[in-house]
């Protein structure tokens, strides 16, 4: 006698982590097979005919792509999910399925700048109309509402200085207007923010960071609610779009974790947040789960937890000092993406257009990993030591 399958949606988050995705594992494996192929057999013309059997074509979903879609629809609480072979892809996609040449976008000023870019150049020579908008609106985002706005994009935190956006508020907005409404939810990876149950059509995320969550896959998801699924589906199809078998395997295999790294990434970055806002070379340490950073009470209303990802601004030094104190770090790298097991760390200049920049200090953008934070926090000191050797 087999066992019956568990109800997921009766299991605790954590749990569905675990199990996602199992149904598609065969010959008693925890994990569904790695499948590469683009051909699909049929065993009869009329069959051929129908297409009439559950695969028929390899970019159109194999058991492999199924069970990470699914996966990722369950952490995300979504309607379906569909995989692309980067964050940026996954932006890409979901924007040029709803936008046609006289719409107008509305997109948050603090946005991922590769979205910026794309915005600046593919959407207008498309002739698509985007306007910046600053993070912190709210409600006020009514007041920019046309009649051709079709999408308002969001990113909580925003991308570097993590101002936490009020998605209820400006969903409200939205769809009172028509428009609907995408949030880029890789800082929260679907686990700690619920982007559906706050009022968001679309969710997208750079899989690339927490959902792998080693560094050794390019992935992006994009899933939709019921009513804004078939279009997408669609649209992603006609693009050619799909993602790698064997980075589809990856991404799941990162999500079966996702809940203990992302509880130990957040417990390792608010020790080494407070340990930074104690330092007197730093004047501001933007992360929202510290008590009385800038957004910590939209978080804590609507988050569930926090990853390992913040910001700083150190008090005015020359760029000789920020330099003396990255070259100094050796448990931080430096380098792009972040997400994975290892701590990182980059300096940053704001890009903005409808919002201004006023800090008055340089800016660095930490990821905390997995290590143990007192090594951390050690590093942090000698690199302190070298900036001010520097200053």
């Amino acid at each position: 006698m087999s066992k019956s399958k568990p109800d997921l949606s009766q299991l605790s988050p954590q749990t569905r982590l675990v199990t996602a995705g199992r149904d598609y594992a065969e010959h008693g494996f925890v994990n569904p097979a790695v499948y590469h192929g683009s051909t699909v057999l049929f065993p009869t013309a009329q069959s051929l005919h129908d297409r009439s059997q559950t695969y028929v074509y390899g970019r159109r979903g194999t058991p492999t792509s199924r069970a990470v879609e699914d996966a990722v629809a369950l952490i995300e609480g979504g309607h379906n999910a569909k995989m692309a072979p980067s964050g940026m892809a996954a932006i890409s996609t979901a924007l040029l399925a709803f936008l046609k040449s006289g719409d107008h976008l509305l997109m948050v000023d603090t946005c991922y700048h590769p979205a910026r870019l794309f915005c600046d150049g593919m959407l207008k020579g498309l002739g698509i109309e985007t306007t910046y908008y600053d993070p912190l609106i709210g409600r006020g985002i009514a007041n920019l509402m046309r009649p051709n706005t079709r999408v308002v994009y969001t990113e909580s935190p925003g991308s570097q200085t993590m101002e936490v956006q009020d998605i209820p508020a400006i969903a409200e907005a939205a769809h009172k207007a028509g428009a609907i409404v995408m949030v880029d939810n890789t800082w929260g990876a679907g686990h700690y923010f619920k982007a559906f149950d706050h009022g968001a059509d679309i969710s997208i995320q750079a899989a690339t960071k927490y959902l792998v969550g080693h560094s050794d896959a390019m992935m992006g998801t994009v899933t939709c609610n019921a009513e804004t699924w078939p279009r997408f589906k669609d649209a992603y199809e006609e693009m050619g779009m799909f993602a790698g078998p064997d980075d589809m395997y990856l991404t799941l295999r990162g999500i079966h974790t996702l809940d203990v790294r992302l509880e130990r990434h957040m417990k390792n970055a608010l020790v080494v947040a407070e340990w930074l806002r104690a330092r007197s070379e730093v004047e501001t340490v933007l992360y929202p789960a510290l008590s009385n950073a800038p957004g910590h009470d939209i978080w804590k209303r609507d988050f569930k937890g926090a990853s390992g990802l913040f910001s700083i601004v150190l008090k005015p030094c020359r760029e000789e000092a920020v330099s003396a104190f990255l070259d100094e770090l050796s448990l931080f790298g430096m380098g792009y993406s972040w997400g994975g097991f290892e701590s990182l760390a980059v300096p940053f200049v704001p890009h903005r257009t409808a919002t201004t920049w006023t800090a008055p200090g340089p800016c660095i953008r930490f990821h905390v990993g997995l290590e143990n934070p007192d090594d951390l926090t050690a590093d942090l000191n000698q690199g302190f030591a070298a900036l001010r050797r520097n200053a």
